[in-house]
């Protein structure tokens, strides 16, 4: 009698644990921004894909993507331990596949930050929105 209810409290608490684990992760909120919480960023460049395939990108040193649909980066600083202002190139896409995608490249110094878009359309540049 003791061991069937004990499978049948573990049942419940496993049943149970599924359930406060799936409610833990919705209540978990999302960053809205594909940088860190005190980035400064002076400069914004979004892009779109008018036919949603055949669409790239890469940022050489960060990465890039293939069948983009949406695309922005942000160049601005943000303060890695002792330095306060490290060069940032921080960007986020969508993909056919992909809702949701980011990445960055932090810079130890002066150098030249570049990105090759491929069949996108510049919807905007200019100051951060």
């Amino acid at each position: 009698m003791s061991r069937g209810l004990s499978f049948g409290t573990l049942g419940t608490l496993l049943f149970a644990g599924l359930f406060l684990s799936a409610s833990w992760a919705q209540a978990k909120a999302e960053p809205t921004q594909p940088f860190p919480e005190g980035s400064v960023i002076t400069f914004q460049w979004n892009y779109s894909c008018p036919s949603s395939r055949g669409c790239s990108f890469r940022c050489p040193g960060a990465g890039g993507a293939s069948n983009v649909t949406k695309l922005t980066i942000y160049l601005g600083t943000m303060p890695v331990g002792t330095i306060r202002d490290a060069p940032g190139l921080f960007y986020e896409f969508s993909t056919l596949v992909i809702p949701r995608s980011n990445g960055f490249t932090i810079g130890a110094g002066l150098g030249t930050l570049s990105c090759q878009v491929n069949g996108m359309t510049l919807d905007y540049s200019g100051p951060p929105k």
